[in-house]
């Protein structure tokens, strides 16, 4: 299996003169561009005293900027260190100082909030032989801790010169010169997590990197020359691996999407871009579905039609038609849904209507992928069937049929958490796999049915176990229902919901009468849930939930 930054290496070099990256609606790299600044980053670095194996921190927003930074510090054997740009500048100078990292490639906005408080710059600087701040759009030192940095980019343009007299060219490239420890640590990522207020860093190894993007060449059809619209934040494995290392080793195109992914802006830049496949979480199709679909598929004569067999084809292919003109058109692989279960009425239309569509499963310990099939044979509901070399077990008595846990085991998995032993120690079983917290089952063909979080489970007084997730998918299905969010308290089940008064007032109801449908519609699902689950009381919200960037809730802020 080649090491992936030996595929990287092939990729430029192929691709020379093709658009690599580009800032939707900005400038735009060509592999050779991109190659080019990575040269100079390895200057820098060097000149500045970062060896192989130091840390790197990015803590930048998406950009095509990003992506030449991410790179630049795995072709030079640096350890990556990305940091979510939702973090607080003061947490990111707290985890780059636990992490040991030398430098921090920045963008203007994180650069302002490290540079705010000099508490930050004290923290950063408790690292031995700490270099300083990078800004990431142009390579300018924005803060020098010592005079090797500053030096260093004083002279850059002199050893680039002396490096490359005639400029840049493929035939002088060469990022994997001798072969690579798969073992090596490239990449240490720290988690956001959704139910504890402290981030774990993942200490992922080449082989990690290596398996997830082999496995993707392997089974997404992707050509050089094929646009990608990314959306997921690149900090996080999901968006990292598949929006940046797959497509970019593939010889593809990189739009990045700056920004809030809005529907209206979403579809807009989709329409442009005309992407063959779109990586994204439940939330933002979901969105879409609510703004764009369902009011159109619950009116006469629509409402009807899809009730008749035969006849709601007609429904079911005007949709598909309009949804996949809103995509681009360009759709081979379609739509790859991940880091939540999908709604089920979402689900069950895009079905019907045989979009295409798959929902994957994996976590930033199996960098990530754990679970995927081709939307040819995926089958609704699952998440797919284990990723092949990835080994996947439920911690059942039968799997088929009992909840148990979902483990993993293979080339995929993290080495551990960083200088956490006892939180690495927690996560494996004492057989070596890994403890993913998701509850599920697997079916005879191997697909993989995720129920819930292992920490989210209520345990009624009676011993009954009930996953909140399940009930909340019910939930959301209401009408004037933007999120929810099941928990136990006191030995009773409450639905804290988020009411979307705006909708409600455009058709004529007050705060009141509209918390009291809200309330009458929830209270009526009950008849569809067991009696241990049933839902005691509702409160209701106009605020919605804290959320991590790939849109999950913070949970434990609300139990």
């Amino acid at each position: 299996m080649k090491h992936f930054i030996s595929i990287f290496n092939d990729s430029v070099k192929a691709n020379w003169n093709s658009p690599a990256v580009t800032n939707f609606g900005g400038v735009t790299y060509t592999f050779s561009q991109m190659a080019d600044c990575i040269a100079k980053y390895h200057i820098l670095f060097k000149e500045a005293g970062i060896a192989k194996g130091d840390k790197v921190a990015l803590y930048a927003r998406n950009s095509a900027e990003w992506v030449n930074a991410y790179f630049a510090t795995l072709t030079y054997e640096a350890v990556t260190v990305p940091f979510l740009p939702d973090f607080l500048p003061s947490a990111v100078a707290e985890l780059a100082s636990f992490s040991e990292c030398k430098m921090i490639i920045a963008d203007d906005i994180a650069i302002n909030g490290l540079k705010e408080n000099a508490s930050n710059i004290e923290m950063l600087e408790k690292t031995a032989d700490f270099a300083g701040i990078v800004n990431v759009k142009d390579l300018t030192i924005a803060h020098a801790s010592n005079k090797k940095l500053s030096d260093a980019h004083a002279s850059l343009a002199e050893h680039y010169t002396k490096l490359y007299p005639n400029g840049l060219t493929a035939d002088v490239v060469n990022y994997y010169p001798e072969e690579r420890d798969p073992e090596a640590i490239v990449e240490i990522s720290f988690t956001s997590g959704t139910t504890s207020a402290t981030s774990k860093g993942v200490v992922l190894p080449a082989r990690s990197l290596t398996v997830n993007l082999d496995f993707a060449r392997r089974e997404i059809p992707a050509a050089a020359g094929g646009h990608i619209f990314a959306i997921l934040p690149m900090a996080h494995m999901f968006g990292q691996t598949f929006d940046v290392l797959f497509p970019i080793t593939s010889g593809c195109h990189v739009h990045v999407m700056p920004g809030k992914p809005t529907p209206a802006r979403l579809l807009g830049g989709l329409g442009t871009v005309k992407p063959f496949m779109f990586l994204t979480v439940p939330l933002v199709i979901e969105k879409i579905f609510k703004s764009k679909v369902f009011p159109a598929t619950r009116k006469f004569p629509a409402k009807l039609l899809l009730k008749i067999p035969g006849l709601d084809r007609i429904v079911l292919n005007k949709i598909k038609k309009s949804l996949l003109s809103a995509f681009g058109n360009s759709f081979t692989t379609g739509l790859i849904i991940g880091g939540a279960a999908l709604n089920r009425e979402v689900e069950d239309l895009l079905k019907r209507m045989n979009f295409p569509y798959v929902v994957g499963y994996g976590m930033t310990e199996c960098g990530p992928l754990i679970s995927y099939r081709d939307k040819s044979e995926y089958v609704k509901y699952s998440c797919g069937a284990a990723a092949h070399p990835l080994e996947v077990r439920v911690d059942s008595a039968n799997p088929r049929r009992v909840l148990g846990e979902i483990q993993v085991k293979g080339d995929a998995v993290m080495l551990g958490y960083y200088n956490n032993e006892e939180a690495t120690k927690a996560t494996f079983t004492s057989d070596g796999w890994l403890k993913t917290g998701d509850m599920g089952l697997i079916d005879s063909k191997g697909n993989i049915f995720i129920k819930g979080r292992c920490k989210n489970m209520i345990l009624t007084g009676s011993g009954q176990n009930i996953y909140p997730e399940e009930i909340e998918d019910k939930i959301n299905n209401l009408p004037y229902v933007i999120e929810s969010l099941v928990v136990g308290r006191k030995n009773a089940i409450v639905a804290l919901v988020v009411v979307d008064y705006e909708a409600a007032k455009k058709e004529g109801m007050n705060d009141e009468q509209v918390e009291k449908l809200v309330n009458d519609n929830v209270l009526a699902l009950n008849a569809e849930l067991a009696a241990y689950s049933k839902i005691g009381y509702i409160e209701t919200r106009r605020e919605q939930f804290e959320k991590t960037p790939k849109q999950s809730i913070r949970r434990f802020m609300y139990t």
